[in-house]
């Protein structure tokens, strides 16, 4: 078998949400060069379709195209999910990317945090699949099913607030609704994983890593000791998406450089 077999999305479309930026904008770029057609959705329009520009100015094997997409409440999921329907009549592959956070010390972590962040990244991930999962089931089949991959978090995985703590128990739900959805949907011919990504530079992540001192900062707290590369996102997207992904269902996936398994320093040492 050839990596093209394995790998390749020639004829697959894909939609991306939050995919103008950050870990969206990396899976972008390695669906497109993989031969997908990818739909890229955000809040900001222009700034998809600007984001679409670049990438295909890239001449990838694929196309990208980007339109307006907010998964705020259900009335604007329900006009995206009638968008997707307008443009295409399959879904082969569904990246919920889009998400938010927001960062408080504990004793000052406000209620509304609650309601913001896990409106989206969890109620809004469910109701944007459980919309789509009709073009999704009609475009798979047991040999190569569609596929829904969720962004969740190291964070959701390892005890870890950091400040953000309605952020990292939303992940948490993102890597467990992950493991539901797969379960009920494998006989629909949809497989269902996650990506559990550790630091990658994005508008979320701007503030730590935003400049080399960040970046060389926070490296040094990585047990891989780097940021993650747009060529991790890609990686994982061609596994899980390509023909060669097509048996795992239920998987989060650690993008995280050792981070998951970062329990802290040795017991005994070396007695």
């Amino acid at each position: 078998m050839t990596p093209d077999h394995l790998f390749g999305l020639a004829g697959k479309t894909a939609l991306i949400t939050g995919g103008s930026t950050g870990i969206g904008r990396m899976a972008a770029t390695g669906l497109a060069k993989a031969g997908a057609r990818v739909l890229i959705s955000s809040r900001k329009e222009h700034a998809c379709e600007a984001i679409a520009a670049e990438i295909n100015k890239l001449k990838p094997a694929g196309t990208v195209e980007g339109l307006v997409g907010d998964l705020s409440s259900e009335d604007t999921i329900n006009i995206l999910i009638g968008e997707i329907k307008t443009r295409t009549d399959k879904l082969d592959i569904l990246m919920n990317n889009a998400g938010r956070t927001w960062g408080a010390a504990f004793n000052t972590f406000p209620y509304q945090a609650w309601d913001k962040v896990m409106s989206l990244n969890v109620a809004g991930m469910f109701h944007l699949t459980q919309g789509l999962t009709g073009l999704l089931s009609a475009s798979g089949s047991s040999q190569d099913p569609s596929r829904i991959i969720n962004v969740g978090s190291v964070m959701g995985e390892i005890p870890m607030g950091d400040g953000a703590y309605s952020y990292a128990m939303s992940k948490s739900a993102v890597h467990h609704m992950t493991r539901i959805l797969a379960k009920e949907l494998v006989d629909r011919n949809i497989t269902v994983n996650a990506l559990a990504p550790g630091p990658f530079q994005s508008g979320m992540t701007k503030f730590a890593i935003g400049d080399e001192k960040g970046m060389e900062k926070v490296s040094r707290r990585v047990p891989a000791q780097r940021i993650g590369r747009p060529e991790d996102i890609a990686a994982c997207m061609l596994f899980l998406c390509g023909y060669g992904g097509s048996y795992i269902t239920g998987a989060i996936l650690p993008v995280s450089g050792g981070l998951n398994v970062a329990t802290g320093p040795s017991i005994f040492g070396n007695s």
